[in-house]
């Protein structure tokens, strides 16, 4: 790792043990990448709500969504450069910015975890439910919910056994969903072309591509739903200590991945409304993931199992990557004195934080049994509410990445393009989609409860008490120890392959 913090670092870099390096390759690391964002699920889950907003415009929606998440990618390639940190963002807002500004990225990135983890996991029971014949069980509530915490056990363990076996399911989880989707895409435009769906059908258009065919709010109520479909790619780089050539693979596998999780997010999206038309979808928009599965069998009969396969296998996998990025992000706070030092260990035998790890994994099984045990509803919102995280991290990473090189900038044309401009400008579009998506979830008739806490919707009050959590603990662990709040931002002053950072 290049570079200097400034300030103090905390003395238990210098005594625990490390995490296994090269543990890993870029292959492994691009797997991770693609597993994280759930893509199968995700697409599933926005598929009708985007189609119901903007009609064939979709996959444009789709590739338009795509742009901010490059050039935040290019934002997390640039600082990992000069910084492999398996914390990243809270590492390098933090080197760039301060250690406030950092610290409430750290817990923004760990948050969204535990709120998403015990979901995930509740999409991967269902689908295989109903993929093994047991969907008499997906009606009992108790059933789901337990199925779902032995999950997240599951995968937490599988998390702390090692690296390199969690790269090892990945790549089979990966491999099994994006096969199941492809099947179901090809078929799907297939029928749709030939005039073979029942449902209509339409036929395939450059024209779909054009992400401005509604405009206005449709848009960027679209853009904020695929947004979240790209969400996660970073977990290749939060296993940048434990990945072969750190300084550039995991950078290299995220861009990567966003480029892969484009095409086959536009490629299944053509296909589903070539085959479906946007009647059917819009009608069913608000069945979320489960859109898939009733078009599954009319497109695949009955190899309907197929697409099931793809969803369950999409949101376990899942399940197991959002917790690194979470995992990690408590081991690089704990190094650096930012959160309370038994939160750095990591296990002598597997090389894995293992103390972070199931501290995560019991918060967000804690917080999923609650909000669950509330309404499913609750959940839905609470889910809502990662828009607020997402934007919040992503923007601060393209800020902190501008202005860590800000030295550097106008040293070529590139260089002022990829490492400044680029990331600013995905930053922006990202706070921008943030104040929309403030806007839109303060108003109760946007969720899903369709109650008003507070006066506004549940969404914000579930995102904003997060980031008023955030504060509190920030300020309490302050006073117990304040040798994190003594660092100082630096900034580059070398060229990214080889440079160093300096207060």
């Amino acid at each position: 790792m290049s570079g200097d913090r400034g300030g103090a670092s905390a003395p238990s870099e210098a005594v625990e043990p490390r995490l296994l390096p090269g543990a890993i390759g870029f292959l492994d690391a691009l797997v991770i990448g693609l597993a994280a964002t759930s893509p199968a699920y995700s697409l599933a889950a926005i598929i009708g709500a985007v189609v119901a907003l903007v009609g064939v415009h979709a996959p444009g929606v789709l590739l338009a969504s795509f742009v901010p998440m490059l050039l935040i990618a290019s934002a997390f390639h640039f600082l990992n450069e000069v910084d492999q940190d398996c914390g990243t963002t809270f590492s390098w807002v933090t080197r760039a910015m301060g250690p406030w500004a950092g610290w409430l990225a750290g817990w923004a990135i760990a948050m969204t975890g535990i709120l998403v983890v015990g979901s995930l996991a509740e999409v991967g029971v269902v689908f295989t439910l109903d993929l093994v014949g047991l969907d008499d069980w997906t009606g009992s509530k108790p059933v789901v919910l337990v199925l779902s915490v032995l999950l997240v056990l599951l995968m937490t363990m599988l998390c702390v056994l090692g690296t390199e076996l969690s790269a090892r399911l990945q790549d089979f989880l990966v491999i099994a969903q994006t096969a199941a989707l492809l099947v179901f895409a090809v078929v799907a435009i297939a029928r749709g072309v030939s005039g073979d769906s029942p449902l209509g059908g339409l036929t395939p258009s450059l024209g779909w591509l054009d992400p401005f065919g509604e405009g206005g709010a449709a848009l960027t109520n679209g853009l904020l739903l695929g947004v979240f479909a790209y969400w996660g790619w970073e977990s290749a780089v939060n296993l940048t200590e434990e990945t072969r050539d750190p300084a550039s693979a995991p950078g290299r596998a995220a861009i990567v991945s966003t480029v892969v999780l484009l095409v086959t997010y536009v490629g299944v999206a053509y296909a589903v409304v070539a085959y479906a038309g946007t009647d059917f979808l819009a009608e069913n928009a608000d069945e979320e993931e489960a859109v898939f599965a009733i078009l599954s069998g009319d497109v695949l009969g009955g190899w309907d199992w197929i697409v099931l396969l793809a969803v369950a296998t999409s949101a376990i996998a899942s399940t197991q990557t959002t917790i690194i990025p979470a995992s990690r992000t408590g081991l690089s706070m704990a190094r650096r004195a930012a959160l309370p030092r038994r939160f750095g260990r990591i296990h002598p035998r597997f090389r894995t934080p293992d103390v972070s790890t199931w501290w995560v994994a019991g918060i967000a099984i804690g917080w999923y049994v609650l909000v669950s045990l509330i309404s499913e509803n609750a959940l839905f919102d609470s889910l809502t509410a990662l828009s607020l995280l997402i934007a919040s991290y992503y923007a601060l990473t393209g800020i902190a990445c501008a202005v860590y090189h800000r030295r550097r900038l106008t040293r070529s044309v590139s260089t002022f393009l990829l490492v400044g401009l680029g990331p600013v400008v995905g930053a922006l579009l990202l706070v921008w989609l943030l104040v929309l998506s403030v806007r839109d979830l303060a108003d109760p008739e946007n969720s899903y409860t369709g109650q008003a806490w507070l006066g506004v919707g549940p969404p914000l009050v579930i995102g904003v008490a997060i980031f008023v959590v955030g504060l509190v603990v920030m300020l309490w662990w302050r006073t117990r120890d304040a040798t994190f709040w003594r660092e100082r931002p630096g900034v580059a002053v070398d060229p990214v392959d080889g440079g160093a950072g300096t207060p």
